[in-house]
C-alpha cells in the first residue's frame, strides 16, 4: 500500500492536542492497514523516527433522520508515538565491524493539524 493510502487525514481534538507534548500524534488510517505499514508511511510522510503504533478499530455510531435509522462507518484509529530524542543508529556490517548512521530525523511533526 502506497503511503499516501495507509494515512487518511490527521485526528485533532483536545485529547490528541495534549498527546502531542509527549510525542503522541493521532491519525485515521485506512480500515486495512497494518502498524508496519503505519509506521512505514509516517516515517516516510513526515521525516521522523516511530517508536511504537498503536491502533483501535472505532465503531460507527447509531444514527437516525426522521424515521430512517443507520449508522455512521467503522473507521480505523492509529496512535503514533514518535522518537523525540532521535540519536545516530549503530549497526553491525557484514564484517562485523560497527558502522552509525547519520541520517537525520525530526522531532516532532510541523504539518499535524495545520
Amino acid at each position: 500500500m502506497v503511503a499516501e493510502d495507509v494515512i487518511v487525514r490527521p485526528v485533532v481534538t483536545e485529547k490528541s492536542s495534549m498527546a502531542q507534548a509527549e510525542g503522541k500524534y493521532t491519525f485515521e488510517v485506512n480500515k486495512k492497514a497494518t502498524k508496519v505499514e503505519v509506521k512505514n508511511a509516517v516515517e516516510k510522510l513526515f521525516g521522523v523516527k516511530v517508536k511504537e503504533v498503536r491502533t483501535i478499530t472505532v465503531k460507527g455510531k447509531p444514527k437516525r433522520q426522521g424515521a430512517h435509522e443507520g449508522k455512521t462507518s467503522d473507521w480505523k484509529k492509529a496512535i503514533v508515538t514518535i522518537d523525540t530524542n532521535p540519536g545516530s543508529l549503530t549497526y553491525k556490517t557484514k564484517g562485523g565491524k560497527e558502522a552509525t548512521s547519520s541520517k537525520k530525523f525530526k522531532t516532532s511533526i510541523e504539518e499535524f493539524g495545520a
